[in-house]
């Protein structure tokens, strides 16, 4: 999975980075067909905004299907962690979509 990390009005610690990575990551667990992910971090510089001055915008791209999640927050790991939640969420019901369940009942089983 490639991912790409724009900042827009931001400076990003190092370690954030590496958060994302392995977050994102580990969202291979489903069987769900991303090809990339593009994560765009934009921060408010009105003071008004306070507790949703960090904004997280997750955006998949590729062969899969298109996802968009959004999440803010008073900082940027607080806004990536209810961006990535709402993400997962999206991607669970894509996954459970695809599962083939036969429903048969119980005098065809005998």
């Amino acid at each position: 999975m490639e991912i790409v990390i724009h900042a827009r009005n931001a400076n990003l610690a190092e370690d954030f980075r590496e958060i994302v990575k392995t977050k994102l990551l580990s969202l291979d667990r489903f069987k769900v067909l991303i090809e990339g992910i593009k994560l765009e971090v934009r921060h408010e510089s009105n003071p008004r905004f306070g507790k949703s001055s960090h904004t997280v915008l997750l955006t998949s791209h590729g062969a899969g299907p298109f996802l968009r999640a959004e999440g803010s927050g008073f900082n940027d790991l607080a806004a990536f962690d209810a961006a990535v939640t709402n993400l997962e969420l999206q991607i669970r019901k894509v996954h459970e979509k695809s599962k083939d369940i036969d429903h048969q009942s119980v005098r065809k089983s005998k």
